[in-house]
């Protein structure tokens, strides 16, 4: 089921592209509520195939971990859906079975050469493969990683926790079987406000999406990418970052964290790269009024479909 292992230089970065998934995930409609069709069609020769199936309306995406080999460490950004998960609310990712520690491998990356682990923020596909099923208990995958698990996103998903997110119900069991397994193993750092990596990469918050959601700044040489998790999902909300999806926590603080860090990008030439493009992936963009155009894709070639 998996395919598509890409690596491309930035600076002295090596960014390697590791697909779980790619193919539809829901109706647009489900998935995009808030955006009308009509916008969708008017930027149909960008978005078909990639991100778009016009015949049935279909949200095309990629479930993807970003593997970066930086200062000598090997450091995953996500961590997809992962397999044998109870997932009630969420059929089409319940009890995968997939190859994804075999395409890790194709890569070059053993479960045991993980140094860090980001999760971008705490949703039921980035946070998946954090764990694995071994006689009946979750264990964590990679046994010598520190996790980096944002401290507020920890807290806002924790189910003995004061908070309620909209979106509770479709991430029940998530942070039972892929969080609190690698804290109890003394293997996460929960942080908040900057996390410096190391002289190439750090990590800061942008809320909305998730209250803790955060983007992966790569600086290296002349080289600059944002690993932007969730902030987008679509080309349509790069070219105008007022749309929202329908599983944004808080989407006055997504608009406004999209929209700061598409003019960044734009400002300073860095690639963006989103969790869930599927296609070549990541693109560079540039400022057209008040929105935002695609000016070029990266170098990553287009995967396979894995579910159409």
């Amino acid at each position: 089921m998996v395919d598509g292992m890409e690596s491309i230089m930035l600076g002295d970065v090596e960014v390697t592209r590791v697909l779980e998934i790619n193919g539809r995930a829901m109706g647009m409609d489900e998935f995009f509520p808030d955006i009308p069709t009509e916008v969708f069609e008017a930027e149909r020769d960008l978005l078909d195939p990639d991100f778009w199936s016009p015949a049935d309306n279909g949200f095309m995406a990629a479930v993807q971990t970003w593997v970066l080999r930086s200062a000598g460490r090997t450091i995953l950004v996500d961590t997809g859906v992962g397999n044998h998960k109870e997932r009630p609310y969420s059929p089409h990712w319940r009890h995968l079975n997939t190859g994804y520690l075999d395409a890790l491998l194709r890569a070059g990356v053993r479960p045991e050469d993980v140094d860090i682990v980001i999760n971008t923020h705490l949703h039921v596909d980035h946070v998946g493969w954090n764990t694995r099923l071994v006689e009946r208990d979750w264990v964590p995958t990679f046994p010598n990683a520190t996790y980096l698990l944002p401290r507020v996103d920890f807290e806002f998903w924790n189910p003995l926790g004061e908070h309620r997110p909209k979106s509770a119900r479709s991430h029940q069991n998530v942070f039972e079987d892929s969080v609190a397994p690698v804290h109890r193993a003394g293997l996460a750092e929960l942080w908040e406000g900057e996390r410096v990596i190391d002289e190439n990469l750090r990590l800061l918050p942008a809320p909305g999406h998730t209250p803790g959601s955060s983007v992966l700044h790569l600086e290296s040489g002349s080289d600059r990418a944002v690993f932007i998790g969730d902030l987008l999902h679509t080309p349509v909300q790069l070219l105008d970052p007022a749309h929202n999806c329908g599983f944004d926590e808080d989407p006055a603080a997504a608009r406004a964290s999209r929209r700061r860090l598409l003019e960044f990008a734009a400002d300073r030439t860095a690639l963006v790269v989103p969790a869930h493009f599927g296609g070549h992936g990541a693109a560079e963009v540039s400022r057209d009024g008040d929105r935002f155009a695609i000016d070029a894709w990266a170098a990553f070639e287009r995967p396979r479909w894995t579910n159409r």
